[in-house]
């Protein structure tokens, strides 16, 4: 079984190129349509409401519980704030694509 890595990471341009020739736009206007999606997932995010495409999964916002750690030089406790991180939960339609 494949598995992806870093070093074969489809690239925001490469992304561009990708939209434009399924969507059949410029380049102009799939640059746009991606920056589009990207400013307006974020701003749901950060607005407090996920955004679900079904079929393709839903992104939303997890919250992590501060807690405390260790140095791991000196084993000393520390105290680890608390944060707000984005999640992407993949749909039923794009996990089975992806598991072949």
């Amino acid at each position: 079984m494949r598995v992806s890595n870093a070093e074969n990471a489809m690239n925001k341009k490469e992304l561009i190129d990708a939209v434009a020739a399924k969507a059949d736009l410029n380049k102009t206007q799939a640059e746009a349509a991606v920056n589009a999606l990207v400013e307006v997932v974020g701003q749901s995010l950060e607005d407090g409401n996920p955004v679900a495409l079904v079929g393709f999964g839903t992104f939303d916002v997890k919250a992590r519980a501060p807690r405390t750690g260790r140095n791991p030089k000196t084993g000393e406790p520390i105290e680890i704030k608390g944060a707000r991180l984005p999640v992407f939960k993949a749909g039923k339609q794009l996990k089975e694509r992806v598991d072949f």
